[in-house]
């Protein structure tokens, strides 16, 4: 299991799914109902620093602080833990960001490399969780088209082992309040303004490292 271990370092102290279809992605949305939708999810005057319409706790909105020598830039680290997301910067710094992830034993510690990216993406509950809650389910089974009620919001990186797809996305959500919590069936969630901001700064066979919900905060000087 992925442990917390040898993580990410502030300036004061150490902190050891989904469908996509990529024919439909790429007929639809068109780029001005995507630059549109961008707009509505983006609070006016947005400060990604001070911009908090959504009733966040201030830890969850978007830090720059800095990372644990050795850290690879452009890799992700997500600690289940304290519900943040790092985004590793070339210098030895890191974007922070407040996530939500899974529910109970629905999430899912590892190692993964992301091998898509979409924005405003289509989706589509999985099998597995139409099987699992078929009435929450019922009536998007066949899947939601793009816009800002869409359960992966404006963007989705897409996690995989290998060449296999694990369905668990990181992505953004248009339930915000659930930042901090457990709220999804696998993926991890951000904040729609805050993931818009996180993915053009991510590149493809980037890896992202999912940490252990289990593992104890201990903070090191």
């Amino acid at each position: 299991m992925l442990t917390r271990r040898h993580f990410i370092q502030t300036t004061a102290a150490l902190f050891s799914a989904s469908i996509s279809s990529p024919l439909l992605a790429d007929t639809w949305p068109t780029e001005a109902e995507k630059a549109a939708w961008d707009a509505q999810v983006t609070p006016p005057g947005y400060n990604p620093a001070t911009s908090n319409p959504w009733g966040l706790h201030p830890r969850f909105l978007p830090q720059r602080v800095v990372a644990k020598d050795g850290l690879v830039a452009g890799d992700i680290h997500v600690d289940a833990v304290a519900r943040y997301l790092y985004h590793i910067e070339e210098g030895g710094t890191a974007m922070r960001y407040g996530v939500a992830i899974a529910r109970g034993k629905l999430y899912e510690p590892g190692v993964y490399t992301i091998k898509r990216k979409v924005r405003w993406p289509h989706w589509q509950p999985t099998q597995n969780m139409i099987d699992r809650d078929p009435e929450l389910y019922a009536d998007i089974a066949d899947g939601m088209e793009p816009g800002p009620e869409n359960a992966l919001g404006s963007r989705a990186l897409y996690l995989y082992v290998g060449d296999r797809d694990t369905y668990l996305r990181i992505h953004g959500t248009p339930h915000p309040r659930s930042i901090g919590g457990r709220a999804s069936s696998g993926c991890v969630r951000m904040v729609m303004a805050h993931i818009n901001d996180l993915y053009p700064n991510v590149e493809i066979g980037s890896t992202a490292f999912l940490y252990s919900a289990e593992d104890s905060v201990t903070p090191q000087s």
